[in-house]
């Protein structure tokens, strides 16, 4: 039991993926290791119970970042998933797979192979679509994605629909198919009112396979390099330290923040940031821990004039009544995140794809699940989602159990303040619709003394918090790319049998949260590993705003136009 031909590091959406994958083949023997444990615990598998999980350490590794010079110092939450399905199970469940125009992007900085039309057949693939397959959306893959079961309950949901609809931007059926920009219903991994983690969706189903080993409970020190080679990890099980050989690849799949870690815990990055943390450099790869990057959001707060909103739902008896119909129902407020309707718009003319994100929440709450107000009250969560502003991830030390040193450098590029500044006043506007008017009461925050460009800075630099998207940290590109750790096919430079499979690899975030892209690029690479042809091209065009050179906005369905 200590060799296999194909060893994943890390069992959170994309190790899941590539263990299933992979283990299909009966001739091959793969081993899944993870740290945290393989308990589904209620609070996981309940999507309203979503802040319950991310607050456990038996879930979250909970890092924060080191003090961020651009946030007047604060320091923020960065909690990763820890147990079968990783972040998976922590997450807001919220499905976005991005932009067709952020793939091309990444094809441009290098990832060949990797446009829109290369990633939308593993998209599809990936994908349970409630609504079943098409053109776009995929209808008997291994993950359960669906539309939510409030959205026609409470009028809040389309009150913010209309209202994008009366500022002039479009409304999409389907921001996940052809027309991403506009606003719409919401779609989130839940299925039949429960959680679909990348644990239920792909491990589950295959847990009898007698070629996959899954390993949980194990720390995983180093992956084991011999003459520019990956031939194993060396793991620590119950006290007792051992190597595992891979006879053919190390597939490592810890996150944007444990894959560079890893990767430098096993002498593989910059030589100053190892000899500092008492590493002995044996390859040489500036990039690793390098081009780290996030999302970044606040809740704009108001009262609401009516008493339609959760926060008369939050008191004690009320969760006692929403668990109890959800344990024998699996149906009603207890399956849902809430954010059942949403938006994607652009921030300013001469953007091709929308660069603004809105989740919208009938409730003024914390993320914690406490009220935020006395009474009644909704909120949007939105940020710009395309930073300019890039940070890093280090070791500290030789101590595997010693948490690294993580800085975003959120706030710092110039664009991503003004950008800002436009997200902040956008939102104002579109609340401000008459849509919204037998609803909207006071603005709670940031409150209408917020409105120079200063008071904005201001206000955004105490508030802002991160969306949970660490990504780049290994980024994919060319040879040529100083910063690039890994190639098209996630190698990584330098080190045979050795790939880096994850959020890491992003070049750039996509417009929209990550764990769909996440399970893509597991998917894509999983055909790459067996030595499959790749899935057919797409044939599908790429949607562009009417007059986007020109104009912010324009109230009309995007056209499509082919790229190629």
């Amino acid at each position: 039991m200590d060799e296999f031909d194909y060893i994943i590091v890390g069992a959170g959406s994309a190790g899941c993926v590539l263990a299933n994958r992979l283990s299909a083949n009966p001739s091959l023997r793969v081993l899944l290791v993870e740290a945290g444990k393989s308990d589904e615990h209620i609070l996981v598998r309940m999507p309203t119970a979503l802040s319950y999980p991310m607050a456990m350490d038996r879930f979250n590794w909970s890092y924060y970042s080191e003090p961020e010079p651009g946030l007047n110092g604060r320091r923020i939450s960065c909690p990763r998933g820890k147990g079968l399905g990783g972040t998976s199970l922590i997450n807001g469940m919220v499905y976005v797979r991005g932009n067709p125009h952020d793939f091309e992007e990444w094809e441009s900085l290098g990832a060949e192979g990797w446009g829109y039309r290369d990633c939308l057949p593993y998209f599809k693939r990936a994908e349970s679509w409630i609504g079943g397959g098409d053109t776009y959306r995929g209808g008997d893959g291994p993950l359960g994605v669906s539309a939510g079961n409030q959205m026609r309950l409470n009028p809040l949901y389309r009150a913010f629909i209309d209202a994008g609809i009366e500022a002039g931007y479009p409304e999409t059926q389907d921001y996940n198919g052809e027309h991403q920009e506009g606003f719409g219903p919401m779609h989130m991994t839940v299925r039949n009112g429960v959680r679909e983690s990348a644990a239920s969706a792909y491990l589950n189903p295959i847990k009898g396979r007698p070629n996959l080993q899954v390993m949980t409970k194990v720390l995983v020190h180093r992956i084991e390099v011999k003459n520019c080679r990956a031939i194993g990890i060396y793991v620590d099980i119950d006290g007792t330290k051992k190597v595992i050989n891979a006879k053919r690849e190390v597939l490592l799949s810890a996150g944007a923040i444990a894959s560079p870690t890893l990767l430098q815990r096993s002498g593989i990055g910059n030589e100053e940031h190892l000899s500092k943390a008492g590493i002995k450099q044996k390859h040489n790869l500036p990039g690793v821990g390098e081009n780290l990057q996030d999302h970044l959001e606040v809740y704009f707060q108001f009262h609401c004039k009516e008493s339609i909103t959760l926060n008369s739902k939050l008191n004690l008896l009320s969760k006692i009544s929403i668990g109890a119909r959800w344990l024998l129902f699996k149906n009603g407020l207890g399956a849902s995140n809430h954010f059942e309707s949403c938006a994607f718009i652009r921030s300013k003319k001469g953007l091709k794809s929308p660069d603004i994100q809105y989740h919208f929440l009938p409730a003024a709450m914390r993320y914690d699940g406490t009220p935020s107000i006395e009474g009644h009250g909704f909120q949007v969560h939105v940020g710009p989602n395309k930073p300019k502003s890039r940070g890093r991830v280090n070791i500290s030390s030789t101590d595997t159990a010693a948490a690294p040193t993580i800085l975003f450098n959120y706030y710092q590029h110039e664009e991503d303040i003004k950008a800002w500044r436009q997200c902040i006043r956008l939102t104002r506007e579109i609340m401000a619709q008459p849509a919204m008017d037998s609803y909207r009461g006071e603005e709670i925050q940031p409150g209408l003394d917020v409105s120079s460009d200063k008071e904005i800075d201001t206000w955004v630099k105490q508030n802002v918090e991160s969306a949970y998207h660490p990504a780049g940290s290994c980024k994919m590109g060319r040879a040529d790319d100083s910063l690039a750790v890994v190639d098209k096919n996630c190698k990584v430079y330098g080190i045979e049998n050795f790939r880096v499979v994850d959020a890491s690899v992003f070049p750039t975030l996509p417009n929209g949260n990550i764990n769909a892209p996440v399970i893509m690029v597991a998917e894509k690479i999983a055909d790459v590993v067996l030595a499959k042809n790749p899935l057919p091209l797409a044939d599908v065009s790429i949607a562009v705003p009417l007059g986007w050179q020109n104009s912010q906005r324009n109230g009309k369905p995007t056209r499509t136009i082919n790229l190629n």
